[in-house]
């Protein structure tokens, strides 16, 4: 699920950044879309241009989607999920802290190496920080792929009725499924509001898809 890559962050960088320019994370976006939220260039916001969390975010030598700084406070845990795209983790502090493949059942341990890390996303997976410390992490969203329509058939999901964990049972059911497929660059025009969810897919991959849906989901193909 977590590769380490060669991009490195400089020695000393992450703490002088924690230092002279603190960021919270808790909701802490570095940068803005330019367009289209999944699939568009992101750019690093006015109020970070020329600080070091660019010089940081500038280390991933990479078209970059949303980055953001994510804290998990002593203690916490996330919930159970899949991620309709991959990410790019920095370690940025914490102790004891984890990112957990449940599919394989392998605890990754968090750790600040200075070192950037790629997840597949579609694994079930969860994070859990059993230090006292929080546990601070930069993730970057990988772009969603382009591809040019074949035979595509456009989807739209939304709940069957009103449930609490329409999302929890989306990202369990349906999200790896939909991250392998864009791996494949079988997958198009990706949103969702909080409702509802709409894509294209393959017409070849909707046998495999069909067989995902349940009674908790109103599918409609068009």
């Amino acid at each position: 699920m977590i590769t380490i890559q060669p991009w490195q962050c400089p020695e000393g960088l992450i703490e002088q950044a924690l230092t002279a320019c603190p960021v919270t994370g808790e909701g802490t976006v570095l940068n803005e879309k330019t367009g289209d939220f999944y699939y568009d260039e992101w750019h690093i916001k006015d109020l970070y241009k020329d600080t070091l969390w660019e010089e940081i975010l500038n280390t991933l030598p990479s078209t970059v989607g949303q980055a953001r700084v994510i804290k998990l406070a002593p203690g916490e845990s996330y919930m159970a999920h899949a991620d309709i795209d991959n990410r790019w983790h920095l370690n940025l502090s914490g102790e004891q802290a984890y990112l957990i493949d449940l599919d394989h059942r392998v605890m990754h341990e968090c750790t600040r190496d200075n070192y950037w890390a790629y997840m597949d996303a579609s694994c079930i997976h969860a994070a859990t920080n059993y230090g006292s410390v929080s546990r601070l992490q930069l993730v970057v969203r990988e772009l969603l792929h382009r591809i040019q329509p074949v035979d595509l058939v456009s989807i739209a999901i939304e709940a069957a009725y009103d449930q609490h964990d329409f999302r929890y049972k989306f990202d369990k059911i349906f999200s790896p499924f939909l991250n392998r497929a864009n791996q494949k660059h079988k997958l198009a025009d990706f949103a969702h509001t909080t409702f509802s969810l709409k894509f294209k897919l393959e017409r070849e991959l909707l046998e495999e898809f069909n067989k995902l849906t349940t009674k908790d989901f109103k599918v409609t193909y068009e």
